[in-house]
């Protein structure tokens, strides 16, 4: 179900978000070296989320100029289904972008490159988002990851501005037989279930090397994202 708070999400102009992009200087890397960053916020409880899990499936699959991750929030935990993939962290980030686009928090939904938020399902207007987070896109530094056994080192180069790095663990894939709620009876296969995300430390501009344990998941992320919730930066192992 998706909430009614979106459908009263305020129409925000992507001119006045590329206003906001004044004080962002490209780093050496260009922008393109990096891929729009596609979060959908989804539950297994809803039975709104299916169509938008498989457009997600979609640009896993097929793009490489994306980096989708999907987020299971808890807030349909108590509606029937506990989602085996929903996380505290995952509701919080979302309640935070509620909070900036002024739309609450809802299933399914879609963030694109942390500038814009639309329904999950929609691609009419999600698929034009992207193209336009492509065209906008900031690189304020490089992010470099490499992996030693059951341990990480992450380097986000130096570059003008300042963010916050996030690491993100997500698994490849899953199949999950949904036995009660509204998806109940239903099998449904999920791609990059973000299974663990947590804030690494800030970066000023000054090239950053970090060394952490791999975190939960298949798979690795990193994000820098600015303090105003754009991303600026993205790398995936």
């Amino acid at each position: 179900m998706i909430a009614s708070l979106a459908l009263l999400r305020r129409a925000t102009s992507f001119a006045v978000l590329l206003a906001s992009f004044a004080p962002w200087a490209p780093s050496a890397a260009a922008a393109s070296d990096r891929p729009v960053v596609i979060e959908l916020f989804t539950s297994q409880g809803c039975s709104s989320c299916p169509p938008a899990n498989a457009y997600l499936n979609e640009m896993v699959r097929q793009r490489r100029d994306v980096l989708p991750l999907a987020f299971h929030v808890t807030y349909w935990d108590r509606l029937g289904w506990k989602d085996p993939f929903s996380l505290p962290a995952a509701t919080d980030r979302q309640a935070r972008y509620g909070s900036r686009f002024g739309d609450g928090s809802y299933t399914p939904e879609i963030v694109v490159d942390g500038l814009t938020s639309h329904v999950g399902s929609n691609r009419a207007e999600v698929g034009p988002a992207i193209d336009r987070a492509k065209g906008a896109r900031i690189t304020a530094a490089a992010i470099k990851l490499a992996r030693n056994g059951d341990k990480l080192t992450v380097e986000v180069g130096g570059g003008e501005g300042r963010g916050r790095v996030l690491l993100v663990g997500f698994d490849h894939q899953h199949e999950t037989s949904i036995r009660r709620g509204e998806n109940g009876g239903r099998t449904l296969e999920e791609l990059n279930v973000v299974r663990s995300v947590r804030a690494l430390g800030d970066w000023s501009g000054t090239a950053l090397r970090l060394n952490e344990p791999v975190p939960e998941g298949e798979d690795v992320a990193v994000l820098l994202e600015a303090p105003d919730g754009r991303i600026v930066g993205a790398a995936r192992l």
